[in-house]
């Protein structure tokens, strides 16, 4: 029993003291170089954080993201098990034209692409990846808070029922590749048929499960995940992926990629299928113990992390 006690202390020990010396070295490094002076320094008490719904942890099934490919047909992306360990915080609501108005009047975001009679209340749209990606700067500037976007991922347990199951049911490596296609086109133009493409007032599209509002709108939404391209075997193992960065996963009433420079997605850029009506955004709050330090050193040691 001794020897037990022994050894479940000498365990706890050895994790505990590398991540306090961790804590103590980073705390030092920063203090050093001034990393967390910028950032404390820009706080701007004006500018309230948005409201938030926290996502807490669970386990849910999802159609994984990406163009998969096997025997040289297109098939459908496997469903994944993936178990959210920790909560995080994603906003609410997208980020208004009235918020990002702020960003853009203190000179650190870019005007959107213009778009007649839409009130301060409707989602900003008309935006870039790297327009939202300022935004989540400005924001954590102005906060103190840091702000970033979802990854493919987390906008999956974010939107829980009212995520969207792209697959079509066929597997165009053994059936006849032309029913896939046939299906595919079928989607599409319903789709089509259904579009209304003017934003409308945030909340108009109702909350999910969990408190989130419009995720099933006429605007979808930017996240940090990479497009990519899956060649998968007969029992659906890896056999190459190759990541498309500059491309990036847009999720809404279905998903789409994007890229990065495209702000009307009428106009190109989107991999496969009907192009979304709107590009907008939301962001999730960072909230791990070292989120401000490794934010200071993004920003002072750009391409570093």
């Amino acid at each position: 029993m001794r020897d037990r006690r022994h050894k479940n202390a000498v365990s706890v020990f050895s994790v505990a003291v590398p991540a306090l010396l961790l804590v103590a070295i980073g705390g030092v490094l920063s203090a050093k170089v001034g990393l967390l002076d910028d950032l404390d320094a820009t706080v701007d008490t004006r500018v309230e954080a948005p409201v938030t719904v926290t996502i807490e942890p669970r386990s849910m099934e999802y159609r994984a993201e990406g163009h998969f490919i096997k025997n040289g047909f297109a098939v459908d992306a496997p469903l994944v098990d993936a178990t959210l360990a920790k909560s995080f915080r994603i906003m609410k609501y997208q980020v208004s034209r009235a918020d990002y108005q702020r960003c853009v009047e203190d000179g650190a975001c870019e005007k959107g692409e213009p778009a007649a009679s839409l009130g301060n209340d409707t989602p900003m749209t008309g935006v870039n990846y790297t327009d939202a990606s300022n935004y989540a700067a400005w924001l954590t500037e102005k906060t103190g808070q840091v702000w970033r976007l979802p990854t493919d991922r987390q906008w999956a347990f974010a939107a829980g029922k009212k995520f969207p199951d792209d697959a079509l049911g066929i597997d165009g490596s053994k059936d006849n590749p032309a029913l896939r296609w046939l299906a595919d086109y079928e989607r599409e133009s319903t789709r089509q048929k259904s579009k209304n493409p003017m934003p409308q007032p945030s909340g108009t599209f109702g909350e999910n499960e969990f408190g989130v509002a419009d995720l099933d709108g006429n605007v979808w939404e930017w996240t940090q995940t990479c497009h990519r391209r899956v060649t998968v075997g007969e029992d659906g193992e890896v056999l190459k992926e190759a990541p498309a960065c500059g491309i990036y996963v847009v999720d809404g009433k279905h998903r789409a990629s994007m890229s990065f420079f495209i702000r009307d997605p009428k106009s190109g850029g989107c991999a496969v299928g009907v192009p979304p009506d709107n590009l907008g955004f939301r962001l999730v709050r960072d909230d791990r113990w070292y989120a401000n330090m490794l934010y200071a050193f993004e920003r002072r040691f750009p391409g570093a992390v």
